[in-house]
């Protein structure tokens, strides 16, 4: 089940659209807030927009274009009572995939959303993603994102936060780790791990001194909450 977020400031039609994708069987949130719907866009996961251009607060065009350069790749359907060629072009330049003007045909609506979704690699799917307060992550494809904000980690960085949360709520030894994200058969005396825990903390958590993401356990390792 595909989730949508509707950004749109019409009242009428937001209960028209919802009602109407609902029955489809998709899940459906909205916002009529520009400034808000960016925030959400950035902050949840969904596997499809469906953003009107003329919106309060900030429009659909900067949004948009917001959205693309924080890397989140979920189609993009622009809704606007504009038919004018350099509105679709814009909006298409921003970085939507489809563009439709008021007012459509529902029937016509729902197509481009079945053919959106279609074309959309299965990696942009919500249920790749994960969120663990204000961090969101793929670790499939190895996109981190803090407060909205794209996270680069090392290769190291990453396997080490993926082992961390395929056992989160476990405590994890750094033997266990250094045997299984670097491939030492033996302990070395080495402080690799704190290190590089260290420097995980330093990128993902607000308060790199008391940690809640990554907390240590005394005399035994570390566990990702």
């Amino acid at each position: 089940m595909a989730r949508i977020l509707l950004v749109e400031d019409e009242p009428a039609l937001v209960i028209t659209l919802t009602d109407m994708l609902k029955g489809e069987g998709y899940e459906v949130e909205s916002s009529s807030n520009g400034r808000e719907a960016k925030n959400r866009i950035l902050r949840e996961a969904f596997d499809l927009v469906i953003l009107d251009v003329m919106l309060p607060g900030m429009n659909g065009f900067d949004i948009c274009k917001a959205v693309r350069e924080q890397g989140h790749t979920m189609p993009i359907l622009m809704l606007t009572a504009r038919d004018q060629t350099r509105d679709k072009v814009q909006g298409l330049r921003t970085g939507a995939d489809d563009y439709l003007a008021k007012p459509f045909d529902p029937h016509e609506l729902l197509a481009r959303i079945e053919a959106l979704l279609r074309r959309a690699p299965a990696l942009t799917r919500s249920s790749e993603w994960q969120e663990f307060g204000d961090i969101r992550l793929d670790l499939q494809i190895g996109r981190v994102f803090r407060a909205g904000e794209k996270v680069d980690l090392s290769e190291r960085e990453l396997a080490l936060l993926r082992y961390l949360i395929e056992r989160r709520g476990t405590v994890v030894s750094r033997d266990e780790l250094l045997l299984n994200v670097w491939g030492y058969s033996t302990a070395p005396t080495t402080r690799t791990v704190d290190v590089h825990i260290a420097m995980l903390r330093q990128k993902l958590e607000r308060d790199p001194k008391n940690p809640e993401l990554i907390v240590t356990v005394h005399s035994q390792g570390y566990r990702f909450i």
